[in-house]
């Protein structure tokens, strides 16, 4: 029987998606490795791979179709030996196109009946990912998903891979009962609703605005992030004069090479560095444990049109001053265009937001889930100061919050990272040793 082509789950939180743009037609061949079409995630525009052989034998999604739903049905396979006539009719389980794409939605409306492969498998909570094909095999052959390793792309198990594969028991076990929720179980407060609200507003001039995928994760993350997150803060101010001067020596030098070092390269660098200091607070809150990290993955938050990403330099502390600079800047272009793939902006125990850019003096950032702590850094201002002899004098001046998860990092904890932090961007030829 035909083969379905699934909506990818294209990472882990996605539970829908736009397709963007389809890269083939029907009547089309394709391999592994085609590129089939171009889905938007909340985050990111990706392109699809095929992961089996065969010809497009109907498209069943039109382009631009909103809220496809993971696992929905996009398209229908014809695999070797099969023909269109193998085709049946039944209604899509998919989201229906724009108006804009009407026509398109109704030419894709006689849809095939085929056969479903079985629902994906999951291992500790996590999607096992394989093609229709293979769930389909796996399972007349008897064999464990969660056992074969994947040879297809990002690990995705092919139908090669289960073929090759033995058939194993599978270990019986019993469904554990859903948890009931109990009367005192927290629930995520919404505020009220959009008709309370916009009947509130009657008679005044306003404009609705659509929120977008990006909007409504970021709103649902930050909100479960404030309401589950017991947040503290810590905060320094920092003397910025000795970087400034060191900054400026280096920029010098690097200037034949088309380096200009960023006040915020070194924040990245200071972090990471203090990371491995106090080793303890590069954690993240894993539900019923901690996870230790040995590296230091630092997040940077970059502001995009309608939202952020908060992509990861990872191995930040092994990185020269130049290597996170260009990296950063890479990370931060293919940000605003919406191209990165997931692998690089999620992960990381810690992370910076900096909006001294913008000029704010100081702020509180919210803690994105699971790291355990994030930087707010504001902007470097000339004020007078107190020096070591006493006398008044002028220093440029940065102040920085440490917003904290207390059940990964403690008072002093916190304190002795912070510390850490400071020392480095006081004294910044030691982050060169």
């Amino acid at each position: 029987m035909p083969t379905e082509i699934l909506m990818p789950a294209l990472s882990p939180t996605m539970e829908e998606g736009t397709l963007a743009k389809w890269l083939v037609k029907e009547g089309d061949t394709v391999t592994s490795g085609d590129l089939l079409a171009e889905i938007e995630t909340d985050k990111a525009t990706m392109e699809f791979e095929a992961v089996d052989e065969g010809v497009i034998g109907k498209i069943l999604v039109a382009e631009g179709s909103e809220g496809v739903k993971v696992n929905a049905p996009i398209a229908v396979l014809l695999l070797e030996g099969e023909s269109a006539d193998d085709i049946g009719t039944a209604a899509p389980a998919a989201a229906p196109a724009p108006a804009a794409k009407a026509e398109a939605a109704s030419a894709a409306a006689p849809v095939a009946a085929v056969k479903s492969a079985p629902p994906a498998p999951s291992v500790g909570g996590e999607r096992v990912f394989a093609s229709p094909l293979a769930r389909r095999i796996a399972a007349d052959k008897g064999l464990d998903l969660s056992q074969i390793t994947g040879s297809g792309p990002h690990g995705r198990i092919v139908k090669a891979d289960v073929q090759s594969a033995s058939a194993a028991p599978k270990a019986a076990t019993a469904a554990a009962p859903a948890p009931q929720a109990s009367a005192s179980a927290p629930t995520l407060a919404t505020g009220p609703s959009a008709d309370v609200v916009a009947r509130m507003y009657e008679g005044r001039d306003y404009e609705e605005v659509k929120l977008d995928g990006m909007r409504k994760t970021i709103a649902a993350r930050l909100t479960e992030a404030k309401q589950s997150i017991p947040h503290f803060y810590l905060r320094r101010d920092i003397r910025l004069d000795a970087l400034l001067k060191f900054r400026a020596e280096l920029n010098k030098q690097l200037e034949g090479r088309g380096v200009k070092l960023s006040v915020n390269d070194f924040i990245i660098k200071a972090c990471a560095l203090a990371l491995q200091s106090v080793p303890d607070a590069n954690a993240v809150w894993a539900g019923d444990r901690l996870l230790k990290l040995k590296p230091s993955d630092v997040a940077v938050a970059v502001a995009i049109e309608g939202g952020l990403f908060t992509p990861v330099l990872k191995d930040a502390e092994m990185k020269s001053l130049s290597a996170l600079s260009a990296e950063m800047k890479d990370l931060a272009a293919r940000a605003r265009d919406r191209k990165l793939a997931p692998q690089e902006y999620q992960g990381g125990s810690f992370a910076i937001s900096n909006l001294g850019m913008f000029g704010i003096d100081n702020f509180d950032a919210v803690i994105n889930p699971p790291h355990g702590a994030i930087l707010a850094v504001g902007a470097g201002v000339k004020k007078p100061v107190v020096g070591k002899d006493g006398e008044l004098a002028v220093a440029t001046v940065m102040s920085v919050t440490l917003s904290v998860d207390h059940r990964v990092i403690d008072g002093a904890l916190g304190a002795e990272l912070l510390k850490a932090i400071v020392e480095n961007l006081e004294n910044p030829m030691v982050m060169l040793a």
